[in-house]
């Protein structure tokens, strides 16, 4: 076991009109969320500052990393939590002091329209994590992801499974 505190988190099921979510397709360069090949999607996610709720979060970070801004409230998880896998990589990288991420989960209904959605665009000086996204079967996405996050997309995937219909 690790003595390293998980690092908190909001996760984002922004699921459209037909029932999909939002998923993006990540750089591979990002250090001990490896990236390997068929496995790059994830759905929106990102930490907590100091001082902020996780409701704020969760639409700041919907923004930064969509561009996303119209989007409703429709249910949220208890907290969950996933480990890193080891990383032993140069220079260290800029979650290697947490053990892993301590989400909460928020589904959100998408308002808007498909245009509004711009992941390259860099927001709040956060450089951009996805370059492409699609709409996918919530049902789908923890087979998409890389095999640490599985279990808890599986998790997220049966509680938020009422709004996917």
């Amino acid at each position: 076991m690790s003595d390293k505190p998980y690092r908190p988190n909001v996760g984002i099921a922004l699921f459209n009109t037909s029932g999909q979510v939002l998923i993006g397709r990540r750089f591979r360069d990002d250090g001990p969320e490896i990236i390997l090949p068929g496995l790059e999607w994830q759905m929106p996610q990102g930490g907590i500052d100091a001082d902020e709720n996780p409701s704020d979060a969760v639409m700041r970070e919907l923004w930064e990393e969509t561009g996303a801004v119209s989007a409703e409230y429709l249910g949220e998880t208890d907290w969950m939590t996933y480990e890193f896998p080891p990383y032993d990589g140069a220079p260290t990288h800029r979650l290697a002091k947490f053990r892993g991420q301590r989400q909460k989960w928020f589904a959100l209904r998408f308002t808007g329209r498909d245009d509004e959605i711009d992941p390259l665009t860099p927001r709040n000086g956060q450089p951009a994590e996805f370059d492409s996204w699609r709409w996918e079967r919530l049902d789908r996405v923890a087979d998409l992801v890389v095999p640490f996050r599985r279990d808890v997309y599986r998790m997220v995937a049966q509680q938020f499974a009422e709004f996917a219909r």
